[in-house]
C-alpha cells in the first residue's frame, strides 16, 4: 500500500485548528493521526504544535518514542 506524501506545507493542514479535520504530526519521517489521542486536544501537547515535525523534540520529552506506537501511521513526511 502506498502512503500519501506530506510537505511542510501539506501537514500544516491538520494542525487541530479546523473543526472535523484530523490532527497529525510528523516525526522521523513518519505522518501520525492524533486525533483521537487526549494528549493533543485542540492539536497541543503541551508545548508542541501538530502539524508540524516533532523529530528534534523527542531529546527533551518524560517518553520514548514507544508511545508513538498507539498511533496510526496515515504517511510519509518529506521535507
Amino acid at each position: 500500500m502506498t502512503m500519501k506524501e506530506f510537505n511542510e506545507a501539506e501537514l500544516k493542514k491538520f494542525d487541530g485548528s479546523t473543526p472535523g479535520q484530523p490532527i497529525y504530526f510528523a516525526y522521523q519521517g513518519k505522518v501520525y493521526d492524533a486525533t483521537n489521542s487526549p494528549l493533543f486536544m485542540d492539536g497541543m501537547h503541551f508545548e508542541h504544535y501538530a502539524g508540524t515535525d516533532l523529530s528534534d523534540f523527542m531529546a527533551d520529552a518524560p517518553h520514548g518514542d514507544e508511545v508513538l506506537a498507539e498511533l496510526p501511521v496515515v504517511g510519509e513526511f518529506k521535507k
